[in-house]
């Protein structure tokens, strides 16, 4: 038996063997239902449990606050070694842990009874007290537009722990929140410091959480690798192009592992790369950005990619929003309103003014707010929704205004070379331009290219940060309080940052070389496969976008660019089947929809096929086959909550017709016994499933085309 599908037999050996019974397991990747949050005090008095029976966190309270146990429920491995403080606060340049046990002397397991020898650490802050409150929403999201996720409701507890300074910071509490989500393996944590004291404190920096990690192998000789992203994934919502907030760290009291230079990464350590360097005045707080921990309970690539998706939908539901739209390359009046026209009468439902557009968002005057006002107004007399196209970090603006690399002490050599700070003058600027601009114009759309990278800026003389210790911490600060106005405002948002999902935005890119759109057109189409099959391993088709030049781009000339359409009517529809086919919407750059009704009419018939299978088709992928050209590729929507329960789409690239039996693999459907499978909507044919759940149908793909197949 392979081991790929070693794991579904499993489960549904033990799903379906004998439905009757009332501890009948289930998979939370097929039915999250039963898998409700609870929060209680251990039977001792001595601490708390927060489970929701797939991930159980364990804390001790006495004789102060620590993490003893985290356990991945499905598999029922404890993924700790030994506790550890919950964090550790830098303040006015002094370390006090957030609890902790003094004590401890093996840091390669723990036993219950060696509990109660153990005493607090010295100089930390002490707990004082709990509380348990329903989980709340992180902000607002109202579903403007269509979206796969109906309605956003979470659910699960928060646990809310409060701890005391030492005397020497008297005054200055902490409250540690801790999230469990019912249905999903997913823990979050923040924390949030009260300066009631009635002097200012400097929050230098901060741990937000510290975890003795069980090492994913053992090496003697050689460094072994990390846990990340075998057994566990974590994420924060500051994570950005250049940095992030999770490390890997090794642990020099942890001495009896196997490596001998004391040098496996199995500490884990949430915190900022600077600062905040934050001053909390008397009276003030200051909140920490929330860190997500997730258990896999396999190694199998698609379900590891399975569980990351519905981490991404559980937290960022909006990601599911998947609005068909038209990347135009003209603000020219008569052309844009011809484009809008297009988009009306061929089911578009968006229009987003590309880059190139002539569209300047930073511009203030009466008649530039005139002239996209009236675009506005005019798109939605067609029923349609328009936004547009702004550039912010991988510009040059000004020696004053950029920002300062710490290694030299001049701009230049960071991320995208040189970018401005977005706390300076200019950058506090350019935040209030974009707000303006979409208050007075009515745009719904945004698409943010060169989106914060995450870089830290030297500089001491910009309007909104100190120096380099609060440089990242108040640049990020700035885009996330746009990007979750935006949110509130039900403004669609396209940025280049996967990292900028978990404050706001919507979709970011499926990852494709820009210069791959000036090849000839036959690559750029199985190119194009290769990006999404490879793309949607970790991503939601509907979190994705990718690219279809109706337009010449980055080169290329006729031989790679689609218009004439009717010309190359063929190959656009390849593009609009297989990028509407896997659900990832594609930026259709170009100046019209359309140039014939005959293509016309093709558009048409592409988007009526989508949307009637939208909601499958912009749900979970399994994948089949890549592309490689040399036969057959494919891939498999699923959802085990809808009628359609599967959707495979089959490309043959080849110069002649070909048949072949396809194994289709269904366990991620919710169908166990037998399927019905029908071909381009054709006549249904009941399949009884194998052992494995997969069923094996025969199919003619058409040569350089596709097919399709509904399962139900």
């Amino acid at each position: 038996m392979k081991r790929a599908l070693l794991l579904p037999i499993l489960f549904l050996a033990i799903q379906c063997g004998n439905p009757g019974k009332d501890n009948q397991v289930k998979d939370w990747l097929l039915d999250r239902s039963g898998f409700v949050s609870s929060v209680s005090e251990t039977p001792d008095g001595k601490g708390v449990i927060m489970t929701n029976g797939l991930v159980t966190r364990e804390f001790r309270t006495t004789p102060n606050l620590s993490t003893i146990n985290i356990v991945n429920e499905t598999t029922g491995q404890s993924l700790l070694r030994t506790a550890c403080p919950e964090g550790t606060l830098t303040i006015n340049g002094k370390d006090y842990p957030l609890g902790g046990l003094d004590g401890i002397e093996e840091y390669g397991y723990l036993k219950n009874d060696w509990l109660d020898k153990f005493t607090a650490l010295p100089n930390s802050f002490r707990v004082t007290g709990f509380r348990v409150e329903e989980l709340k929403k992180r902000m607002e999201w109202n579903r403007k537009r269509w979206a796969l996720v109906k309605d956003w409701n979470p659910k699960g507890k928060e646990l809310v722990f409060t701890l005391e300074g030492p005397d020497e910071i008297k005054g200055v509490k902490v409250e540690l929140h801790y999230e469990i989500y019912d249905g999903a393996p997913i823990i979050g944590k923040w924390l949030d410091v009260f300066n009631e004291s009635d002097k200012a404190v400097n929050l230098d920096k901060f741990t937000l959480e510290e975890l003795a990690i069980v090492e994913y192998e053992t090496n003697v000789d050689h460094v072994p690798a990390s846990p990340d992203e075998r057994t566990l994934h974590v994420e924060s919502d500051f994570a950005q192009v250049s940095c992030g907030t999770t490390y890997w760290e090794t642990d020099p009291r942890y001495t009896t592992q196997v490596n001998y230079n004391l040098q496996t990464p199995c500490l884990l350590v949430s915190r900022l790369p600077y600062g905040p360097d934050e001053t909390i005045g008397p009276g003030s707080s200051f909140e920490s950005y929330r860190n997500w921990l997730m258990p896999y309970d396999s190694e199998d690539r698609e379900r590891k990619g399975l569980s990351l998706k519905r981490f991404r939908t559980t937290l960022a539901p909006w990601t599911t929003e998947n609005p068909i739209f038209l990347h135009c390359t003209t603000t020219k009046p008569e052309e844009l309103k011809i484009a809008i026209d297009q988009c009306a009468e061929t089911g578009y439902e968006m229009v987003i003014l590309s880059f190139g557009s002539g569209l300047n968002m930073e511009d203030e005057s009466e008649e530039n707010i005139a002239k996209y006002k009236e675009y506005v107004d005019y798109a939605h007399s067609k029923g349609l929704e328009i936004g547009g196209y702004s550039l912010l970090a991988s510009r040059w603006i000004s020696d004053d205004v950029d920002i300062i690399n710490p290694g030299t002490g001049k701009r230049g050599g960071m991320t995208f070379g040189s970018s401005p700070c977005l706390s300076s003058e200019w950058g506090h600027e350019y935040f209030r331009k974009i707000k303006s601009f979409f208050e007075r114009t009515g745009m719904e759309f945004f698409e943010h290219d060169g989106s914060y990278s995450g870089d830290p800026c030297a500089s001491t003389s910009h309007a909104f940060h100190k120096g380099l210790g609060d440089s990242q911490w108040k640049q990020r600060k700035m885009l996330e309080d746009l990007y979750k106005w935006m949110r509130a405002k039900d403004i669609y948002m396209n940025v280049p940052d996967d990292g900028t999902l978990l404050i706001g935005s919507t979709k970011g890119f499926i990852g494709y070389r820009e210069v791959n759109w000036s090849l000839p057109r036959d690559r750029q189409i199985i190119l194009g496969r290769q990006n999404i099959y490879d793309g949607t391993w970790r991503k939601v088709p509907t979190a994705s976008w990718t690219f279809t030049p109706l337009v010449q781009y980055q080169g290329g000339g006729a031989a790679a660019t689609l218009e004439p359409l009717d010309e190359h009517l063929d190959a656009y529809k390849a593009h609009m089947i297989q990028n509407y086919g896997s659900g990832v919407q594609s930026c259709y750059r170009g100046f019209r929809l359309y140039d014939t009704e005959r293509t016309k009419e093709a558009v048409i018939e592409v988007i009526n096929w989508y949307k009637a299978h939208r909601d499958i088709l912009s749900s979970d992928i399994i994948h089949l086959r890549r592309p490689d050209g040399r036969d057959w590729d494919g891939i498999m929507h699923v959802n085990p909550s809808l009628e359609e329960k599967g959707f495979a789409m089959l490309y043959n690239p080849t110069k002649e017709d070909i048949t072949r039996t396809i194994k289709l693999p269904l366990y991620y459907t919710g169908l166990s016994r037998k399927a019905s499978i029908s071909e381009r909507g054709g006549k249904a044919h009941v399949y009884r499933l194998s052992r494995d759940y997969s069923a094996e149908v025969k199919v003619t793909i058409p040569a350089s085309g596709y097919t399709w197949l509904v399962i139900k």
